[in-house]
């Protein structure tokens, strides 16, 4: 059989199912990452394992989303973080090292090898042909543990890439594109793989913007091949030893094939307030600018700082505008430094902020009051800036500099400006003196985890029960977000608190949701979510799912739900239901109260569910597709229960691809 890129590597990791569309399989796991974010909850359920060490060939902790230490709750979960990585054999990369997904990249990206994170942007590694898949951080504990990572097998797109981009086009504008053609929804169980001629003139950091945002589609992840383009980065980072050659066999066979002509791909940006309400930068020429963001894990890299410290030298940044940039990693950061491309960026009137995530979670620089923010970052929901009425699009970072600079949204090729011509360096600064490794083995019982009162415990859950009756809590629209369920900025200190943290569910859209579920739960009633169309999509932030389960919430019941809110919802025993039709959901308001009896065997074996609507005298299906081990994890009351129960984690050795 003839293999694309993404089959070569699932295959050779392949230890549970076949490579069927659609059907379940588990895959051996070789790396992990964690960010702050969600590492607390990955660790603090690790330990609950009582294992020694991880089972992984390489595991990193990273310090990256919460850096602003605004009271103890952030530098506490940082101690604990590097306790707990020196404690069982894990990598830990301090605060001020840079953003996980850049330094991945950088420093531990493999290709052929699969990688799983507990953060959405994880497949940014697919642009070095890794199959990268951000996940639960659940899933990830699990994976720590040596278990495999269980998803539906995905169907295969392959995006054709033909010719070179034009002067101001770039891997953004490309991305942004896609968006334009495939959307946010409706791509779960898909895995886009990019080949054609185009990719010769794509470098590594371009590839892994386009597989960083392809988050925002909804797809498991995106692959690039590892060739000889791939070979230069490695070299250049000194770890040419690591690099293999990963190319589709002739004749592979594809779901679907795409083809973009990268010579016709404009400047483009996404508007308000989603990843695919995506334009040409020239239908908004003449926007006025507030605020300027150009960072994030999807533009941060050495050649894109670089183009933006060209594009601002000997200019100054527009009187009205606050220009923020920070750079991906301590080394683009240094390399900056060093030559004089960071003294440019601060002459022009850019603020400088430290290689974090940032304001692309909003914990920082949110934009004033129905401000128009341009970022180059790779999400724009409503409030997650941290502000609220502010209208943030999405854009290059040469299309973001001459914004800059003029005060006005300007295609950059009207401005007048020469297009930066910068190559890749042949080598770059290494220094990794900020990532520290744990003591031998032999050395790790004498290690004390550090534990300050902003440290909790994971959920203690139980078993399904057989009859549930519930109250709909709160009834939401389409395209409801892991940040409108668990906001993110200045809330996410409380990430390792879960009793504090669970105040704030679904405070940007009815800030008394949390008070109302507790009342209910006083009572002994469960909670119950209606949703949408693409319910939980966004962050990987398994709180989404944590939280309204410490606050009673046993069901949720949307028109359609994203791949990781819908695992992780089973993950912590919270079935999720499929309604069958518009009407059904126009139908079900808030304070309804649900039912539905035996559910236990409607679990085991059902593939949809009869729930009763007591409150309007009525009853409706609802779908329940899952896999036979997502039925069980339900049953157990959540994966942790079920994972205890059987001999999955311990995965038998497989042939690297």
């Amino acid at each position: 059989m003839n293999l694309g890129v993404a089959q070569k590597i699932m295959e050779a990791h392949l230890v549970k199912g076949r490579l069927v569309a659609g059907q379940e399989i588990g895959l051996k796991i070789d790396q992990t990452l964690t960010q702050d974010a969600t590492g607390t909850m990955v660790y603090l359920q690790f330990e609950s394992m009582g294992l020694a060490s991880v089972a992984t060939e390489l595991s990193v902790s990273y310090v990256d989303h919460n850096t602003i230490q605004d009271g103890y709750e952030n530098a506490d979960d940082h101690q604990y973080l590097q306790s707990v990585a020196a404690k069982y054999g894990i990598l830990f990369s301090r605060a001020g090292n840079g953003i996980c997904h850049q330094v991945h990249l950088e420093r531990f990206s493999v290709p052929g090898k699969s990688l799983l994170g507990s953060d959405s942007h994880t497949p940014t590694g697919g642009g070095v042909g890794m199959l990268a898949i951000g996940a639960g951080g659940i899933d990830v504990t699990l994976a720590l543990a040596g278990s495999p990572f269980f998803l539906e097998c995905p169907k295969i797109v392959r995006i054709n890439l033909h010719n070179r981009l034009p002067p101001f086009s770039s891997a953004k504008d490309v991305i942004l594109t896609v968006l334009g053609i495939l959307t946010t929804k409706g791509n779960t169980g898909t895995v886009v793989e990019y080949g054609g001629d185009g990719l010769a003139g794509l470098s590594v950091p371009e590839r892994a913007t386009i597989t960083n945002m392809g988050a925002e589609l909804g797809v498991t992840t995106s692959v690039f091949p590892s060739d000889r383009v791939t070979l230069a980065f490695l070299k250049a980072q000194g770890r040419a030893q690591v690099w293999r050659e990963i190319l589709p066999d002739a004749g592979a066979q594809y779901s679907r094939v795409i083809d973009i002509d990268l010579a016709m791909v404009v400047p483009m940006v996404a508007k308000p307030h989603s990843p695919d309400n995506v334009c040409p930068v020239k239908d908004i020429n003449g926007l006025a600018v507030d605020q300027v963001t150009i960072g994030s894990c999807t533009n941060s890299s050495y050649t894109d700082l670089m183009r933006v410290a060209h594009l601002l030298t000997g200019r100054r940044v527009h009187p009205r505008v606050s220009l923020v940039i920070a750079p991906g990693s301590r080394q683009v950061f240094r390399m900056l430094a060093e030559n004089g491309a960071l003294a440019a960026m601060v002459t022009a009137g850019a603020r400088i902020l430290e290689p974090v995530c940032g304001f692309c979670i909003g914990n920082c620089h949110a934009p004033c009051t129905e401000g128009v923010s341009l970022r180059t970052t790779n999400r724009n929901f409503k409030g997650r800036s941290g502000t609220p009425s502010a209208s943030v699009y999405l854009v290059s970072p040469e299309t973001a500099a001459v914004a800059a600079i003029r005060g006005v949204v300007t295609d950059p090729r009207d401005a007048g400006l020469a297009c930066p011509a910068i190559a890749m360096p042949t080598a770059f600064v290494i220094d990794d003196s900020m990532v520290l490794s744990p003591p031998p083995p032999t050395e790790r019982d004498a290690v004390t985890i550090v534990r300050g009162p902003n440290i909790g415990a994971p959920l203690q859950l139980e078993p399904l029960a057989d009859f549930l009756a519930g109250v709909v809590a709160i009834k939401v629209g389409d395209k409801i977000t892991t940040d409108d369920i668990m906001p993110a900025g200045r809330r996410l200190k409380y990430r390792s608190n879960i009793p504090k943290y669970a105040d704030f569910v679904f405070e940007p859209i009815d800030a008394t949701f949390s008070r109302r579920c507790l009342e209910y739960k006083q009572k002994g009633i469960d909670a119950i979510i209606v949703g949408g169309e693409s319910y939980g999509q966004g962050s990987s932030r398994e709180h989404a799912a944590i939280c309204p389960r410490f606050l009673g919430v046993k069901a949720v019941l949307a028109r359609s739900f994203e791949r990781i809110h819908f695992a992780n919802l089973i993950n912590y025993g919270i079935v999720p239901l499929v309604l069958a039709s518009h009407a059904d959901y126009e139908v079900i308001q808030p304070g309804d109260v649900l039912e539905t009896s035996g559910l236990l065997d409607s679990v085991r074996q059902a593939e949809s569910i009869v729930v009763s609507n007591k409150t309007r005298g009525m009853t409706f299906q609802a779908q329940l597709t899952l896999s036979d081990r997502q039925r069980d994890i339900l049953l157990a009351g959540g994966v942790l229960r079920y994972a205890r129960g059987t001999d999955e984690i311990s995965v038998r050795s497989v042939q690297s691809v």
